[in-house]
This record gives structure tokens, sequence and C-alpha cells, in this order.
């Protein structure tokens, strides 16, 4: 297929009927998946121990800084860790595609 060929409908659902693709999809799911469940389930913790546990929430680690305010803090960092992993990860991802691409060219 040459670079700038438009692709058929045919064409997209032979690729997705490709090993390489499902494979990439399954690599894809597996780690953005649970991601997204983890930082959903984190970023809500925050506001129901706030909620329901609030003298925990409260309690002061030092001078004026409580529990709440570190766990807000917490969440960026949680989110830039989470990002950088999936940077990380996504190399992966784009080396499955790109075998999926070099096969389509040939």
């Amino acid at each position: 297929m040459a670079e700038k060929e438009e692709l058929t409908p045919q064409d997209w659902e032979h690729i997705a009927n490709t090993d390489d693709f499902k494979t990439l999809v399954v690599t894809k799911r597996k780690f953005i998946l649970p991601a997204v469940i983890f930082f959903i389930v984190y970023y809500f913790a925050l506001l129901v121990l706030v909620g329901y546990a609030p003298e925990l929430m409260k309690t002061k680690i030092f001078g004026v800084v409580n529990l709440a305010y570190l766990f807000a803090l917490s969440q960026f960092f949680m989110a830039w860790i989470l990002a950088a992993i999936y940077v990380k990860k996504a190399g992966r991802f784009d080396a499955l595609a790109e075998k999926i691409i070099g096969k389509l060219r040939k």
C-alpha cells in the first residue's frame, strides 16, 4: 500500500483481523484499563475520605498541613508518574504499530 493511498473499509477490516493488530490492542488494554481504574479510584479516594473520615483527614502532619492537603498534593505527583509510565510503555505500542505498518507497506 502506498503511503498516501486511501484505505478502504476492507483494508481496515483486514488490518483489524491481523494477529499483530490484536496483540497491539491487547497490550494497550492491559496497561490502559488498570491505569484508568487506578487513577479514578485514587482521585475519588480523597473525596470519599474527606466525606466519610473527616477526622482522619484533619490529622496534622506538620504545622497547618493536614493529611487531606498531602493527599491532594500527591494526586499531582501520581498523575505525573502515571503519565511518565505511559510514555515509557508507549514506546512498545509504537514499535508494535510500526511492525503493522511495515507489513502493510510490503
